[in-house]
């Protein structure tokens, strides 16, 4: 039985994290990038530059649409999202999907666009929304909530009940402790952990974290 098609959008690593993930449920078709600098990351795999090149793809195809990711993470989380929205305008869906190796709870919810990396866990109750990535090895526990376009670095783990708002980036090994409230647009760093609420736009490390600055480079209070 033949696999369905898939498309990436973005030629990174992520892409090659991601080709893995899907291997067994999807046949990968091409892959795609505005840049005009990152090189293929596939020798099988057509790769194609420039949204112009996409529609030139997405009107010589027939049959099924493909399914598609965006294959971009880091901080790049409002990126995401917004490729993501201009692409099922183009007529896509957005693929969700889920290592074999992770645990998903069976009531978690899980948003379109999401990707649940190798070993992760998302737990009982917990919600996620569209365009997320809950990285290799990172937990999301119970009746946590996050916002689209969150990305949830490897190794970092949220506590139980921890709200977490659109486009936010919790780095590597971060630990963030329960019933924590983390605004949009933040981004917590590598290894910091956690123990009270940030506001929208905050830039937070150390142990406890404590802000730095905030989005677009304002200095945090004195």
């Amino acid at each position: 039985m033949s696999r369905p098609d898939i498309v990436f959008w973005g030629g990174t690593g992520q892409a090659k994290v991601l080709r893995e993930l899907v291997q067994d449920d999807f046949e990968l078709k091409a892959v795609f990038d505005n840049s005009s600098e990152v090189p293929p990351p596939f020798a099988d795999v057509p790769f194609i530059r420039k949204w112009d090149g996409f529609m030139q793809w997405l009107s010589a195809q027939r049959g099924e649409p493909a399914r598609f990711l965006v294959a971009i993470g880091g901080e790049r989380g409002a990126v995401r999202v917004e490729i993501q929205e201009t692409i099922e305008r183009a007529g896509l869906r957005a693929a969700t999907v889920i290592h074999r190796s992770a645990f998903v709870a069976a009531n978690a919810r899980i948003g379109a666009g999401s990707q649940i990396l190798a070993k992760a866990a998302v737990c009982v109750e917990a919600e996620l929304g569209r365009a997320c990535i809950v990285n290799t090895c990172a937990s999301v526990d119970h009746e946590c909530q996050l916002g689209d376009g969150v990305h949830v670095a490897p190794g970092a783990h949220l506590a139980g009940a921890v709200l977490v708002g659109d486009f936010t980036m919790i780095g590597a090994g971060a630990t963030v402790l329960p019933r924590v409230r983390i605004g949009s647009r933040c981004i917590v760093g590598a290894g910091a952990v956690v123990v009270r609420d940030l506001p929208d736009g905050a830039v937070a490390y150390g142990n406890p974290a404590r802000i730095v600055r905030y989005a677009g480079g304002h200095p945090a209070p004195a």
